[in-house]
Order: C-alpha cells, then structure tokens, then sequence
C-alpha cells in the first residue's frame, strides 16, 4: 500500500506539473511552469499530496528540465554567501552548505574571521576543501580607508584564503588604490551595491560610471534585492553592467521596495527567470550566490526551497 500510495502520490504531481512546460514567460517575469509551481505551494497542494515544498520543487525541476541537453552551452553555478548562515559556527555551516547540494561557497568573515593569522586561514581554507567546497569568493568586505597598508591586509587575508575574488564595500576615493592591489595580486573584485541607505553605491550603476575604465577585474556584485529597493530595473541594470558583472548576490523580496520583506526565492516579486534570461544572453559564466538574510536560527528550510527553485528555472533554460 505504502508504495502504490508513493507511486500514486508522484503521479499526482507529475499530471500538475506537466502542464507547466511551456517554457512561456509570465508578466511577472516568471516561466508559466513556475508560477504554476508557485500557485500549487500557495493552495497547499504539497500538503495535501503529503509531500514538502521543496520535493514539489524538485520534481518540477526535472520534469520542466528533463528535455535539457547533458552537456548545456551556458551554465551558472549556484553557490551560497555564507553570511546566510551568519548564527552558525564554520564546520556547522559547512554542513549546512553540503546539505544544500552546492560546492561553491562566498564566505563571510564570521566563518573566517579578518584577525586570524596566516596559520589559521591556511587551516580553515582546508577545512573547506576537505568538505569538497570551492571557495569562490570572500565579503561583503569593507574597503573604504584609503591608505595602502589596510588595503593591503585584505588582499593578503583573500590571498590566503584562496578566494579568486572579493566582493567589497568601496568608496569612489578608495576605489584607484583597490585597482592597484587588484593587479599586483591578480584578485577581482566585486563592488557590492547596497541601495537607497548606501551612500557610496545605491545602485550597480552608480559605481559602473566610476569603474568603467578601469581593470577589467575590478568588477560589480549585483544585488538584486537591493538594487530593485532604488527603483532600477533589475534586468536592465545587469544588461548595462555588462561584462563588470562578477558575481550575483540573489535574494527575493514580496515587495520589491521594502527591504524587510525578504521570503523563500520563488514567492516573491523579484523576476527571477528573466534575471537568468539576461546572464544567459550576456553569457555570464559566474556565480550566483544566494544571500538569505531571513530566518538566520533555521535559514536551511528556506535556503534549500530557494535552491529548489533557482534550479528548476536554471534547468528550464538549458538548451534543448
């Protein structure tokens, strides 16, 4: 009985989300197959079905994906900023990453801390290869004293860690000594932008024009919870980036001005598919790291339903 109930349980979902594969584009930004997934979690059909959320969402992912080619022409990999995880020790947020099902880590000085010695970033950047995780960046990291010697510390500390690139809060006066130091140690970085209580970088746009003919590797974190929260399209602001995109921090937001109005990406307003829709037209190759700044005692439920999701769009765009 048990499994004719499973197996007819998967039926059930399979019929709902077979519709969905239209691979059309909604008002809102959303594939129809997805808003469709979004309506099903809001009438409580995972609970009815006596299934999570998260299972309705991966079973939609590989059905809307199943057509997807193996080897896809464009990719982007989907890694956690670990200030997501902010209440939780390192190897406890190491285990939580590994729990989500992604390699790639940005990580946030609260699981490596600025002051430790040389020694002790050698032994936590281990501590995270050991995991099987890719360091693929540090920060949100504050360079905004403009004197060589604590510019200098940063790099040495990213340097150490072995993180390709920081995301960083700058300022336009600091921003030609960080040039300096990004080509002396061949380390990007990535402006992260803050929105409307920033008052440097409200937007990606407002550090582009100061950046724009500098280093190629001295680059944009878009926001895109923030960014929206200044009134800018989303969209549009990563089209006029452009290849100064170097990282993505992804969030949600019910309402697209209000800051506190954080939720599990996929139930908000944020335009998620036409979001990947832009990088996968600009041929972005990088990370989209999920920044989930909500709930921070139990962030995994959400954390991983927003996973969930993010690949169910991803696997939604690959080529047939």
């Amino acid at each position: 009985m048990r499994s004719g109930f499973a197996i007819s349980r998967f039926a059930c979902c399979h019929r709902a989300i077979e519709t969905l594969n239209t691979g059309k584009t909604a008002p809102n930004g959303h594939t129809e197959e997805t808003n469709t997934m979004m309506s099903l979690i809001h009438l409580g059909f995972p609970q009815r079905a006596g299934i999570g959320v998260a299972s309705l969402l991966l079973i939609g992912t590989a059905l809307i994906g199943r057509g997807a080619a193996q080897s896809p022409d464009w990719e982007i990999k989907l890694g956690v900023a670990s200030y997501s995880l902010r209440t939780f020790d390192r190897p406890e947020a190491i285990a939580m990453i590994k729990e989500i099902g992604t390699p790639y880590v940005n990580i946030k000085s609260f699981h490596l801390p600025y002051e430790s010695t040389s020694d002790e970033v050698a032994a936590a950047r281990r501590e995270f290869q050991r995991a099987g995780l890719t360091i693929v960046g540090g920060g949100v990291i504050t360079l905004q004293k403009d004197d060589d010697d604590d510019i200098r510390r940063y790099f040495e500390y990213a340097k150490n860690a072995g993180m390709p690139l920081m995301v960083i809060a700058a300022t336009p006066e600091t921003l030609p000594r960080i040039e300096k130091f990004v080509i002396e140690y061949d380390i990007k970085v990535a402006i992260h932008n803050h929105g409307p209580e920033d008052k440097y970088f409200p937007a990606p746009s407002d550090a582009l024009k100061i950046i724009k003919d500098m280093d190629p590797r001295v680059g944009l974190c878009v926001d895109v919870g923030h960014t929206a929260r200044t009134g800018r399209d989303v969209v549009a602001a990563i089209a006029e980036a452009g290849d100064r995109v170097l990282d993505i921090h992804m969030k949600d937001l019910r309402d697209l001005m209000d800051k506190e109005s954080q939720v599990t990406v996929g139930t908000g307003a944020m335009p998620i598919a036409a979001i990947f829709k832009q990088l996968k037209k600009m041929k972005y190759g990088g990370y989209v790291n999920l920044e989930y700044e909500i709930h921070p005692d139990d962030p995994l439920p959400g954390m991983k339903e927003s996973f969930a999701y993010l690949r169910g769009v991803l696997d939604g765009l690959k080529s047939p």
